[in-house]
């Protein structure tokens, strides 16, 4: 019966991160559109996107404390609900009031799917990192078809990609709805079963070396062991994570991903739209070129590539980020512009679910409901400053500042090895 649960749970969070990467990714498309049709300015395309990106900052919170004033069940289908309620109502109206509340909704139902997507794949999964990839790849899957729906969708008129994006994030919801959330698996996080953030040291052992971590003793704080049957679940809750320099170095590297990848993803199309490098529809499709690279990219490491060796890996990723971004911001010609693009999308795939897997045990509902909303604060700030350094001197410089959380990835990056090294010297 456990393993059946177990499936159907990991099925459920590959599944809606995929309906999840549509809605999400949408949004930069939906931005242009709305754009074009009010006439924003770009500081005010620029609250859009941290509107939503405050939304999944507060939504991670959230999830991570309202399961014990309503349930786990009733949190999160209060809180993915704003995926079809937040474009049904950009489709009703411009009202700037409402699409600003809009933009917020949305926010709130990416993060809360993503913390709870993040716990049903990782802790169903027998090869955390692979989990994690192969989470991430459905992700890129849904925002790879993302702009030949909306294509498709804004022929037959201009609000019909919205009510379309309403529909799939009905579809969403109501797979939440369906999967058990609450029951047995809530019960089992005092039992040790299987379903529990505590994996056994039989996992933990295969877990850490599949993240390429087995080398690294576990941070301090982190060398219990895993708690015994039948104990409360208030007492099965860890919080040494927070005394883990490796957790919180992870965490501003995936902040800065979040920085560096959202402000590439909400103002790409239109910084190829306006400085004239990709015209017309075409530039539209450059979300399809991001997401391709990135769906390779996550399903080469999960199944072709696997990673030996995290640090290593996101010091060599982090470099190929800041290498295309700067050919990409130098650039002035088409076809170099895609394939630099492209470049640096296939470099940043596998940033996130590499750095989440690195957490190895640590991966918990109690650590990410710290990690992904902290890290989320990225997706917050790098949009809007975009916006205001474009309004005060011009679209190209406020692109090429995106560098900056480019730089901080590979800064993290070299921390972490560093302190991966010195325990390995301690050991």
């Amino acid at each position: 019966m456990n393993r059946v649960l177990n499936k159907n749970q990991r099925n459920a969070g590959l599944f809606t991160f995929f309906i999840s990467g549509i809605c999400v990714i949408s949004s930069s498309i939906v931005v242009s559109l709305l754009q074009e049709g009010y006439g924003f300015a770009y500081g005010m395309t620029g609250t859009l996107l941290s509107l939503l990106s405050i939304g999944n900052l507060l939504s991670g919170f959230l999830t991570g404390m309202l399961p014990e004033k309503i349930g786990t069940k009733r949190t999160v289908t209060l809180l993915t609900a704003g995926y079809a309620v937040g474009y049904f109502c950009m489709g009703l109206t411009g009202w700037m009031a409402v699409l600003m509340l809009s933009f917020f909704l949305v926010g709130l139902a990416k993060g809360c799917t993503i913390n709870t997507c993040t716990i049903l794949v990782g802790n169903n999964s027998e090869n955390r990192t692979r989990g994690m990839n192969v989470m991430h790849a459905c992700y890129a899957f849904g925002a790879l078809l993302c702009p030949f729906l909306m294509a498709f969708a804004v022929k037959m008129g201009s609000a019909v990609p919205l009510f379309v994006l309403a529909s799939c994030g009905l579809l969403l919801w109501l797979v939440f709805f369906l999967t058990p959330l609450g029951g047995k698996e809530r019960a089992s996080e005092g039992t040790a079963s299987k379903t529990s953030g505590e994996p056994k040291p039989a996992e933990m052992e295969k877990t850490t070396k599949s993240a390429g971590m087995e080398k690294t003793p576990k941070p301090a704080g982190m060398e219990k062991t895993p708690k015994p049957a039948n104990i409360s679940e208030k007492a099965a809750t860890d919080w040494s994570f927070l005394k883990s320099k490796k957790f919180w170095l992870l965490t501003g590297l995936i902040f800065c991903q979040n920085a560096a990848e959202f402000s590439a993803n909400g103002w790409m199309v239109t910084y190829f739209k306006d400085s004239g490098i990709i015209s017309g529809t075409l530039s539209t499709y450059t979300v399809t070129v991001m997401w391709t690279a990135t769906l390779i990219g996550r399903l080469l490491i999960a199944f072709v590539f696997p990673i030996k060796n995290t640090c290593s890996a996101l010091i060599k990723m982090s470099l190929g980020c800041i290498i295309f971004y700067l050919g990409m911001m130098l650039t002035g010609s088409q076809i170099p512009a895609i394939l630099l693009l492209f470049a640096f999308a296939f470099s940043m795939a596998g940033m996130n679910p590499t750095a989440v897997a690195g957490a190895g045990r640590m991966t918990s509902a109690a650590s990410i409901g710290v990690m992904l909303p902290v890290a989320s604060i990225g997706a917050i700030a790098m949009p809007w400053v975009a916006g205001v350094i474009s309004e005060h001197a011009g679209l190209t410089v406020g692109m090429t500042s995106n560098i900056v959380p480019c730089v901080g990835l590979f800064v993290f990056a070299v921390l972490v090895q560093r302190i991966s090294d010195r325990e390995e010297e301690g050991a």
